[in-house]
């Protein structure tokens, strides 16, 4: 669903594009639920899990994520210390980014870091 800038309207044949790229999507999943799988993610965002995947070992490669078994399944916890990619935002760490798009969730957590549970 895609919606005009000119008070929400829909528009049915505009082109479907997002503010944030899949890993900074990824990422936000994996702050929202460290245990989430992969097939969750990936339902969550609306791209294949295969993509889920690479995407995850790309954060855990860049030292983004960090991954603990847990049964099963994996527990992530995220470096929120570490600066965006891109060079324009280097001064932004990771943790500026997720606290804008989950105000909510960060303002219960009264600072306490993503590793600390």
């Amino acid at each position: 669903m895609a919606f005009a800038a000119n008070g929400g309207m829909l528009v049915k044949n505009a082109k479907k594009w997002t503010f944030l790229t899949n890993h900074a999507m990824v990422l936000n999943c994996i702050a929202r639920g460290p245990s989430a799988t992969a097939w969750e993610i990936s339902m969550a965002i609306g791209i294949q899990e295969r993509s889920t995947r690479r995407i995850i070992a790309d954060l855990v490669e860049a030292g983004y994520v960090s991954t603990q078994k847990e049964g099963r399944r994996n527990r992530y916890a995220i470096q929120e210390h570490l600066p965006l990619r891109h060079p324009n935002n280097s001064a932004t760490e990771v943790g500026d980014l997720l606290r804008i798009l989950n105000p909510k969730r960060h303002k219960r957590s009264s600072g306490r870091s993503k590793e600390s549970g």
